[in-house]
C-alpha cells in the first residue's frame, strides 16, 4: 500500500470550489500581498529530556570528532609507530647467560643477522605511508623472478631470500639510504625489542592440547572419552546449534606470534649476533622480525649507518689523515 501524502492544513481549496464573493477577496489580497504564500507542514516529534551525548568516535569528549582522512589516521598512529626501521634475523637456538656479579642464570635466545640491506623506501606521497623495506640472506639469481631481479638491481643489492617492510613514523626514519647494509650494532645492550615470527606448526591437535581443556572424569562410566572435548553446543539456549568461535580441535601453531618487551643482553657486531632474554617463537633457523619495543620508551640508538662505524676504523682513519698531513 503506497504511503499517504501529508495534509497541508494551511492551504485553501481550489478557487473553483469557492463562492464568487470569496474569490473576489482572494484576488484583492493577492494584489496587495507581493510575497507568495508558503505552505507549511507540521512535523510531530518527541522532545528528549536528556543532554546530547559526545561523539563516540572522538578520542576525548571535550575535543572534536576525529577526521576520516588518511593523514589524520597516520597522526593517530604516530605515537605507536617506531622512529626507525627494524631488522631480519634467524633464530639459532637458546642458551643461558650468567651474571658474573650475582651468579644469576638467565635463559636467552641467540639471533643472527644475515646481510641486512635496505631495498626500498615507501613514502607518504607515493605509497600512502612511511616504511623501510629490508632484504636479508642470499638467493641465486636463477631462483628469483624477473620482476624481483629488476627490483634488487634498481636498489644495487644482491638477490635476497627474505624481504620485509618496517613502518616508521615519518621521513626521519628513512635516513638509512637504499643499498646500505645494517648490522647488529643497530641495537644496543639494555634496550627493549619486540620480536615477531611464525610459531612452530604442531599439526592437528585435540582440545586438551590446543586450548588446555581438562577432559572428562577418569572414573567409572567413562569409556574412551577421557580426552574428549565434551558437549559442543546447547539445545534451547543456543538455538540447537554450535555457536561461532567455539574452541574445538584443529590445526595448532603455524601462525604469526609477537613476543613483546624482550631485553637485549649482548650484541656482537662482528658476527652479527643479538642475544635477547626469554624465548622467541618459531623453530631453529626461523626468520625473525626485530624492532624497537612499542611498550617502552624509544631507545637513543643510531638513526643512520654512519653512526654505526666502529671506533677502530675511525681511529685508523684519523691516524692516516695525520700521517698524510705530516708527510705533506
Amino acid at each position: 500500500m503506497p504511503p499517504k501524502a501529508s495534509l497541508n492544513w494551511g492551504l485553501l481549496p481550489p478557487s473553483f470550489l469557492l463562492p464568487s464573493s470569496a474569490r473576489c477577496l482572494l484576488q484583492q489580497n493577492a494584489s496587495q500581498i507581493s510575497r507568495p504564500t508558503i505552505a507549511y507542514t507540521s512535523i510531530r516529534t518527541i522532545k528528549s529530556t536528556f543532554k546530547p551525548k559526545p561523539d563516540r568516535f572522538a578520542h576525548d569528549p571535550s575535543k572534536p570528532a576525529l577526521n576520516s582522512t588518511s593523514t589524520a589516521a597516520l597522526e593517530r598512529k604516530a605515537h605507536s609507530t617506531p622512529l626507525r626501521t627494524g631488522l631480519l634475523a634467524q633464530k639459532r637456538g637458546m642458551t643461558a647467560v650468567y651474571d658474573p656479579e650475582t651468579g644469576k642464570r638467565t635463559a636467552c635466545t641467540v639471533l643472527q643477522l644475515d646481510r641486512n640491506e635496505v631495498v626500498a623506501h615507501k613514502r607518504r606521497e607515493k605509497n600512502g605511508y612511511w616504511a623501510v623495506q629490508i632484504g636479508a640472506g642470499q638467493k641465486e639469481a636463477r631462483n628469483v623472478s624477473r620482476p624481483m631481479l629488476g627490483h634488487f638491481a634498481g636498489a644495487g643489492v644482491s638477490p635476497k631470500r627474505w624481504v620485509a617492510e618496517f613502518k616508521v613514523r615519518d621521513e626521519e626514519g628513512l635516513k638509512v639510504a637504499v643499498g646500505e647494509t645494517v648490522g647488529a650494532g643497530w641495537f644496543t645492550m639494555g634496550q627493549w625489542v619486540d620480536v615477531k615470527a611464525i610459531s612452530r606448526g604442531m599439526g592437528f591437535a585435540g582440545g586438551m592440547k590446543r586450548h588446555g581443556f581438562s577432559g572428562q572424569p577418569a572414573s567409572h562410566g567413562q569409556s574412551l572419552m577421557h580426552r574428549g572435548m565434551g558437549s559442543a553446543g546447547g539445545s534451547q539456549g543456543s538455538g540447537s546449534r554450535v555457536l561461532p568461535g567455539k574452541r574445538m580441535a584443529g590445526n595448532m601453531g603455524n601462525e604469526s606470534v609477537t613476543v613483546k618487551n624482550l631485553k637485549v643482553l649482548q650484541v656482537d657486531e662482528k658476527n652479527g649476533i643479538v642475544v635477547v632474554n626469554g624465548c622467541v617463537p618459531g623453530p631453529k633457523n626461523q626468520i625473525i622480525r626485530i624492532q624497537d619495543a612499542l611498550g617502552k620508551p624509544w631507545p637513543k640508538g643510531p638513526m643512520t649507518v654512519a653512526e654505526l662505524a666502529p671506533v677502530e676504523i675511525l681511529a685508523t682513519t684519523g691516524d692516516a689523515k695525520t700521517t698524510a698531513t705530516a708527510a705533506a
